[in-house]
This record gives C-alpha cells, sequence and structure tokens, in this order.
C-alpha cells in the first residue's frame, strides 16, 4: 500500500468527480463517474444497486481512479490525480455513505439519496497500489 501525501488526500476529499475504471469480464475497461471520500487509508465510493462496476469489482479488484483539478501546472497542464488500486466490496452503508459525501459534492445540509428507506447498497473501498499524474503528488 502507498502512503498518499496530503495533496492528494485533499483532492479526494474534495468536490471534484472522480472516474473509477473496473475491468469487464472481457477484459474491456468499464468507466463510472463517481463520488469519492476516505476511510482510514481507503478510497471509498458508494453504489445502492449491484451495477456493472460492482460485479466487476467483485470479480476482478484492479482499479483505476481519474481526478482532474481546476490547477494548472507550472507549464500549463491541468493537474490531475491517478490512483492505481486494488479494490473490495462490502455490503451495506452505501445510504449512510452517500449521505455524507453529498455534504461536499452537492452541499451542507443536503438530504441523498432522495428516496425514503434507500436500499443498504454496497461500498468500494480501495486500497492505493500506486500514485501517478500531473501535481504534487507526483513525486
Amino acid at each position: 500500500m502507498t502512503e498518499m501525501p496530503r495533496s492528494a488526500r485533499d483532492l479526494i476529499e474534495s468536490s471534484a468527480l472522480a472516474h473509477l475504471v473496473t475491468l469487464n469480464e472481457d477484459g474491456s475497461p468499464q468507466v463510472s463517474i463517481v463520488w469519492v471520500g476516505l476511510e482510514d487509508d481507503e478510497i471509498v465510493c458508494a453504489h445502492l444497486p449491484r451495477n456493472r462496476k460492482v460485479r466487476n469489482i467483485e470479480r476482478d479488484g484492479r482499479v483505476a481512479l481519474s481526478i482532474e483539478t481546476d490547477s494548472l501546472s507550472e507549464i500549463g497542464l491541468r493537474e490531475y490525480l491517478v490512483v492505481y488500486g486494488t479494490a473490495r466490496i462490502t455490503e451495506g452503508g452505501a445510504a449512510e455513505l452517500l449521505n455524507r459525501l453529498a455534504q461536499t459534492y452537492i452541499g451542507e445540509g443536503s438530504d441523498f439519496p432522495p428516496m425514503p428507506d434507500p436500499p443498504p447498497g454496497y461500498i468500494t473501498r480501495i486500497r492505493v497500489d500506486r500514485i501517478a499524474g500531473v501535481g504534487p503528488w507526483a513525486g
């Protein structure tokens, strides 16, 4: 597991959307935009249905995650973080995590998901294996 620098942690905990890449059964990439946060040293995101990304991770935990910033590097490139990791799925707690993340992504006081009695859902937990991209985290 790679230790994340503070700059990467700050970006993950911001309102920047993340692109989560999982592997389909045939090896092709599947990309989803997700809200992300941190729990301990893992990146987390939540899903109410058992959708394709959940099924892909259950079968093969190799993932990549990218997040673009609003900042430019010294040479004028848009900064972005890429995380390569190993993901696992845990059942339950998705609605609570989505509500916590909504406070960042939608705004304080948000009530999400907007439904009574949401299903327990699934949480993706990503262990960071390697960090890349353009920005202060790229070393």
